[in-house]
């Protein structure tokens, strides 16, 4: 029975029978006060009062009965009697890298905007991009952040610093969820991302498929392809580089790997980057951006003259790369659905909350591969 109805049974039954009556110091309104709740309920003054007010220490039976006796006084309408009853909305902290990452900033934007679709869960979320690269700031801003909040989700660095700050957070009773890129040995409830390895062998093999061997026949000719990463500090990144480099080694041996760059997930950086390997290897004709800012190699590329002639995959589908699928710079784009990733870092906080598996009714989350012809 839900409780709504017992509270109509009660009133039909008047179960508290004396419970308009003025007490001592008559109401003349002949509103119930909390005194008459409190008579009611068989509790003091003082619980009544801190129910009412949501203040921690009453245990849950005392809590119904007093929110039940208010009801058949009608001293709390149903509205506000079953937001009394609700608990406090869970309180979680989303800890980006910087919002010159495009797929970052949409990441916040969503978490920004979707209170209606959270609303179910009973949390309130709020998002801070910060410096991503630095190990000893993430660290800092894990606790920071972690201990305002009853939980925290972030993308994480592989580092001891931060995985010492999330361990301290979960002995403090705070679970930590990584996002995007997981954190080896540490005691984090989940993890939400793509598989990174599977991500980098699928970029690896479309590379291959897309370049061919070269030849119409015989043995394959050589071809140079390159690699930037956001940073290899990123365990996801530095997964979806083992990935990429086993499948070139099983599938496409022709395939030789000349060079290997960091760009921090900066669009500057990385179009410095893609020129230097440009003008380096004349005959590159392949790319792989393993992080994000893919825009800043598109520039590199179109700079060039070289993006019809050079094979270019990366990650993340945002209005940039999408103009880049769209005007052919760009062959293929690997990507994770910003809402679902969201939802699923709600969901696991939310099972924690409630004692279940951290992952009950989790789906995991599933590698995208677009092509122009399949943008929706």
């Amino acid at each position: 029975m839900m409780v709504f109805d017992v509270i109509k049974k009660y009133s039909d039954m008047a179960s508290f029978p004396d419970s308009r009556a003025p007490a001592d110091g008559a109401n003349e309104s002949g509103r119930a006060r909390v005194s008459d709740i409190a008579r009611a309920a068989g509790v003091s003054t003082a619980t009544v009062d801190r129910v009412l007010n949501q203040r921690p220490g009453v245990r849950a039976a005392t809590m119904q009965k007093v929110l039940k006796a208010a009801a058949a006084l009608d001293y709390l309408p149903e509205a506000d009697l079953y937001k009394a009853m609700q608990p406090k909305p869970m309180r979680l902290v989303f800890l980006l890298p910087p919002q010159s990452n495009r797929f970052m900033q949409m990441l916040g934007d969503y978490i920004a905007f979707s209170e209606e679709q959270l609303a179910p869960f009973n949390v309130k979320c709020k998002c801070h991009h910060i410096e991503g690269f630095n190990p000893s700031v993430l660290a800092r801003r894990l606790l920071h952040y972690g201990r305002q909040a009853d939980g925290v989700a972030f993308m994480a660095l592989e580092h001891p610093l931060v995985r010492e700050a999330v361990n301290t957070l979960v002995t403090e009773g705070i679970p930590v969820v990584t996002l995007i890129s997981d954190l080896s040995n540490s005691r984090r409830a989940a993890y939400v991302g793509m598989d990174n390895r599977a991500a980098g062998r699928t970029a690896g093999y479309l590379l291959g498929r897309f370049l061919g061997n070269g030849n119409s026949g015989g043995k394959a000719k050589p071809m140079k392809v390159a690699m930037i990463a956001g940073s290899l500090s990123y365990r996801g990144h530095e997964e979806r580089e083992m990935g990429f480099l086993h499948v070139l080694e099983e599938m496409f041996p022709y395939l030789q790997v000349v060079g290997l760059r960091e760009g921090h997930d900066d669009a500057d950086t990385n179009y410095k980057q893609a020129r230097t390997l440009l003008e380096q290897y004349p005959d590159l004709v392949g790319m792989y951006n393993i992080g994000g800012a893919s825009d800043g190699v598109g520039r590199a590329l179109r700079e060039s003259g070289r993006e019809q002639k050079v094979v270019f995959i990366g990650h993340g589908l945002t209005p940039d790369t999408r103009g880049l699928l769209i005007d052919g710079t760009m062959d293929a784009i690997l990507t994770q659905h910003p809402q679902n990733m969201i939802m699923n870092c709600v969901r696991i906080f939310a099972n924690l909350r409630e004692r279940r598996e951290a992952l009950a009714g989790v789906e995991a989350v599933r590698i995208s591969v677009m092509l122009r012809e399949n943008l929706p």
